[in-house]
């Protein structure tokens, strides 16, 4: 099988810190691969790596078929790149936008406006063509940026977190867009902190913590990993709470997470709620929070690696630090 997007082995560093540690996946073509993880994963090296922005360390990456830094000039033909935050030039109206990306790729003014026009009225931004980009909403910005990354009909579409900041409405819009995208046939690479986002358009997943690859699979397979939804309970008194932790522990057949007083355990079988309560009511312990709800990225990453996605954000700031600087400089 001809893979749109293959890599094998992908490390970066920058200076002592390692970004990468030899991730390797495979997308077909017209297909959704998330990439999922915490901020400091190594998400956005990855990116910048396969879309020719920055070279690995080690390893090597195809994208289309073709090698991304023998043949970078090739890749960049095929690709288009939306990154975390809106790109385009706020004082330029929306047409005026992609209509310089077209000039830019090299398309006729007269080409340029008509894909201009399509984009916008695809985007539902056409009443808005006329206005300057910083009078747009956060959403509306956010479209005007994956408009412009199609400007020159990619084949594939690389996404680095492009529901960062948006209220559901926009969120839920944009990625009814990237539906439509891979039904046209195209391919998109989407990294993102949200396991709901994978879980909605992802037909496969790869999970990254500290520039590993962790997991590998379909939104199905990792939840069954860690269980499809989590049990959490708090006590009204505090010292109760190992006693809590015991029975989730049993009867949950898990270690349970505890933090701030809340116990929680991801579980297979719905019936074990209403057995916890049981022995907890045996046990004398009053319940002042009682809940069962879906696994979030939180559970999926402490089921699989013991910590939490928010014990690695403090590396972000440096590894984004380190790779704007290298990429500024290639």
């Amino acid at each position: 099988m001809t893979y749109a997007i293959q890599a094998e082995g992908l490390e970066k560093r920058f200076g002592e810190t390692r970004a990468l540690a030899g991730v390797s996946l495979t997308a077909e073509p017209g297909t959704v691969l998330g990439v999922l993880g915490p901020n400091g994963a190594g998400k956005t090296t990855m990116t910048r790596i396969l879309a020719t922005l920055i070279e690995p360390t080690a390893g090597n990456a195809r994208v289309g078929g073709f090698d991304v830094v023998k043949d970078a000039h090739k890749v960049r033909q095929l690709i288009g790149l939306t990154g975390q935050y809106a790109g385009v030039d706020e004082m330029l109206t929306g047409t005026e936008n992609l209509v310089l990306i077209g000039r830019l790729l090299g398309i006729s003014r007269k080409a340029s406006k008509s894909r201009a026009a399509e984009l916008l009225d695809r985007f539902q931004l056409t009443e808005a063509a006329e206005r300057a980009a910083k009078t747009y909403s956060g959403g509306m910005r956010r479209r005007l940026d994956l408009a412009a990354s199609l400007v020159g009909r990619p084949q594939i579409l690389f996404l680095d977190e492009p529901t960062t900041g948006l209220d559901p409405r926009s969120r839920n819009g944009l990625w009814d867009m990237v539906r439509g995208l891979t039904d046209d046939g195209v391919t998109v690479l989407l990294t993102t902190q949200y396991l709901e986002e994978a879980d909605q358009l992802a037909d496969d997943i790869i999970v990254i913590d500290r520039g590993e690859a962790i997991a590998h699979g379909t939104s199905d397979t990792l939840k069954a990993q860690v269980g499809g939804q989590v049990l959490e309970v708090r006590p009204v008194d505090a010292p109760d709470g190992d006693t809590v932790a015991k029975i989730v522990a049993e009867l949950a057949d898990a270690v349970p997470d505890v933090r701030d007083g809340l116990i929680s355990a991801p579980i297979t079988d719905p019936q074990i709620m209403p057995a916890v309560v049981r022995r907890l009511d045996d046990a004398g312990v009053a319940v002042g929070e009682l809940s069962l709800r879906k696994s979030s990225l939180d559970e999926v990453f402490f089921a699989l690696t013991g910590h939490h996605t928010d014990d690695i954000d403090a590396e972000a700031g440096e590894l984004a630090q380190s790779a704007d600087k290298e990429g500024a400089s290639a």
